[in-house]
C-alpha cells in the first residue's frame, strides 16, 4: 500500500511539473505577439530605494527626482528613432502631450502652500501606474483651507513604465514616511496631519498608519481618506511572478510585461510590467496581515477616523476586500465608507450582468454597523436623480437625503479611475476644461467605428474615467476641514478675549 501510495505521489508530482512546464512555454509563445518593447520598457531610472530614502529629507528627493526626469530624457526622449517621434507618444518633444512642454509637469512631486496662516498638512499618495496628476483637484482645496499639500510622485511612477520593474512596495513605504517627515516639519506639534491616498496609494497609506502606531517616530494621522483603496486586488496578482519567469531568458523579455501599450497618456503608463503587479500583492496581503494582528491585539482603536469612498463595479481592486479585509476589523471610531451604486436608470437593460445588479448587496453586511455607511444611488429606478442612503454606526434604518445630482444616461456606473477627477478635469472628464491643454482629451472621447482602427483598445476608452459626483466627494472631504478651522477660529477668539 505505502508503494502504491508513493508511486502515485510521484506521477502527481511529475504531473505538475509538467503542466508548469507547459504553461511556461504558453506563456513564453504568448509574450512574443502584439508591439515590440521600446526604450520607455527597457530603460530603467536610477530611482533611491528603502535604505537612501530613509537618510533623504524633501530636498534631496527633489534633486534626485529631477535627475532621474534629466536622464529619461537623455536616454529616451533624444534617442527616439524616427518611426517613434509622433503626436500620439508621449515621450516625444514635439508631441502635443509631452509633458516637458506643459506650464507644470504633473509627473513630478509638488507642494502647495496656503496664501495665509498655515493650519495643518496633508499627504497624498497616488496610484499604480500613476502620478501626482491624479490628486491635484483635492490638493487644491487643502491649499484653499490653510494647508501645505505634499504630493510625492512614489518611486517607479511619472518617468517610464520600466522604471516599475526595478521598485519594491517597501521603497513606496519608505517614499510615504519621507513625505510624511516633510509635512511634520512644515507644521506645529497640535496641528493636524491628514494622508489622503488613492488606489494603492490607499493601502500606503494604511500601512503608514499601521506603522505610526508602534513607531513613535512617525507622526500619527489625525484623518485618512481613501479613494478606490487598493486592500485587496484579483487572484492573478498572486502568480503574476510566475508569468514573468520565462524572462529570465533575453528572447522572452516580453513576459515580464502584462501589456505593452502605446504610451499616449501624459501622466499615467499605460503599459505594466510583472513586477507592478506583484508588487501590488504583497503590499495587501501585509497590509491584510497587519490589520488582522492590530485587530487582534485591541490596537486599531487608536486608529484616526477613515473616510473611504469607493466604486461598488470596480475591476482593479475588491469592493469586498475594503470590507472583510479592513472595516469589518475597525472599532466604532467616526469612520464612514460611501460607496457609489450602479445607475439602476440606465438604458443597457439586458446588456448589463446580473453581477453588476446584485453587487452592492452581496459585498456590504446587514445592520447595525460599527460604521456611517452611505450609497450613493438612484432616488428610484425610474429616475436619474441620485440620493445619498446614510446608516448611521450602530443603526437600523436609514436616512435618505436629496442630493441636486444625476446620473448621466449613458453612463451605467463609476469605475476605480473616475472618482478623484471632477467631469471637467482637462484630461479625463466628460466636459474638459478648455482653458487647460494637455493635448488630449480622454475622458471625452466618443469612438464609434470598426473595430482594429485605433491603437487602443475599446476598453480603455469607454471606461469611465470621471466622477459625476465629485462635488459630493469634495464637499464630504471639505466638511471636517472647515469645521476644525470654525473650532480653532473661536478658540483663537476666546484666548483674545481673555488676555483682554
Amino acid at each position: 500500500m505505502r508503494k502504491w501510495a508513493r508511486k502515485f505521489a510521484w506521477r502527481v508530482i511529475a504531473l505538475l511539473a509538467l503542466s508548469a512546464a507547459v504553461l511556461l512555454v504558453v506563456r513564453a509563445y504568448d509574450s512574443q505577439r502584439g508591439p515590440q518593447l521600446e526604450a520607455w520598457h527597457t530603460f530603467v531610472p536610477k530611482e533611491l530605494h528603502r535604505k537612501d530614502l530613509d537618510r533623504s529629507g524633501w530636498t534631496e528627493y527633489l534633486m534626485s527626482e529631477a535627475a532621474i526626469f534629466d536622464s529619461v530624457r537623455a536616454e529616451v526622449t533624444q534617442k527616439l528613432p524616427p518611426g517613434e517621434r509622433v503626436p500620439v507618444n508621449r515621450y516625444f518633444d514635439g508631441s502635443p502631450i509631452y509633458p516637458g512642454r506643459f506650464p507644470q509637469d504633473w509627473n513630478r512631486s509638488y507642494l502647495l502652500e496656503p496664501d495665509g496662516t498655515v493650519r495643518g498638512a496633508v499627504l497624498f499618495l497616488h496610484g499604480l501606474t500613476d502620478s501626482p496628476y491624479s490628486l491635484r483637484h483635492i490638493a487644491r482645496l487643502y491649499r484653499a483651507l490653510g494647508y501645505v499639500a505634499i504630493a510625492i510622485r512614489l518611486p517607479g511612477h511619472g518617468t517610464v513604465p520600466a522604471g516599475l520593474t526595478d521598485i519594491a512596495w517597501e521603497d513606496w513605504l519608505a517614499a510615504t514616511r519621507l513625505a510624511a517627515r516633510e509635512a511634520q516639519r512644515r507644521i506645529g506639534p497640535t496641528q493636524p496631519f491628514h494622508i489622503v491616498g488613492f488606489s494603492n496609494g490607499g493601502a500606503l497609506a494604511m500601512m503608514y498608519a499601521l506603522d505610526a502606531l508602534d513607531d513613535t517616530g512617525l507622526r500619527r494621522p489625525d484623518r485618512i481618506t481613501l479613494i478606490s483603496p487598493m486592500i485587496g486586488i484579483t487572484a492573478f496578482a498572486r502568480f503574476a511572478g510566475l508569468a514573468g519567469l520565462p524572462a529570465m531568458f533575453p528572447p522572452f523579455a516580453k513576459a515580464a510585461w502584462l501589456s505593452v501599450v502605446p504610451e499616449f497618456n501624459p501622466f499615467k503608463y499605460n503599459s505594466f510590467p510583472v513586477n507592478g503587479a506583484r508588487q501590488s500583492h504583497l503590499l495587501t496581503s501585509a497590509l491584510q496581515s497587519k490589520v488582522a494582528s492590530r485587530a487582534a491585539d485591541g490596537r486599531l482603536a487608536e486608529l484616526p477616523p477613515i473616510l473611504t469612498f469607493q466604486s461598488v463595479m470596480d475591476f482593479t481592486v475588491s469592493t469586498r476586500a475594503i470590507l472583510s479585509g479592513l472595516y469589518a476589523h475597525l472599532p466604532a471610531n467616526g469612520s464612514e465608507l460611501v460607496l457609489f451604486d450602479v445607475n439602476r436608470n440606465t438604458k443597457f437593460g439586458p446588456l448589463l450582468s446580473s453581477a453588476s445588479d446584485t453587487m452592492l448587496a452581496r459585498v456590504l453586511p446587514d445592520p447595525p454597523r460599527r460604521f456611517r455607511t452611505t450609497i450613493i444611488t438612484n432616488a428610484d429606478a425610474d429616475r436619474p436623480e441620485v440620493v445619498e442612503r446614510v446608516t448611521e454606526a450602530g443603526a437600523d434604518t436609514e436616512q435618505v437625503n436629496e442630493l441636486g445630482l444625476v446620473y448621466p444616461f449613458d453612463v451605467y456606473s463609476l469605475s476605480h479611475v473616475a472618482l478623484p477627477f471632477p467631469t471637467n478635469d482637462s484630461l479625463y472628464g466628460l466636459q474638459p476644461d478648455p482653458t487647460e491643454d494637455f493635448g488630449i482629451h480622454l475622458g471625452a472621447v466618443a469612438a464609434r467605428g470598426e473595430r482594429g482602427a485605433l491603437i487602443v483598445s475599446m476598453d480603455s476608452l469607454l471606461r469611465m474615467s470621471s466622477n459625476p459626483f465629485f462635488p459630493y466627494l469634495i464637499r464630504r472631504i471639505e466638511e471636517p476641514l472647515t469645521q476644525a478651522s470654525s473650532r480653532q477660529a473661536l478658540r483663537h477668539d476666546q484666548a483674545d478675549t481673555g488676555r483682554r
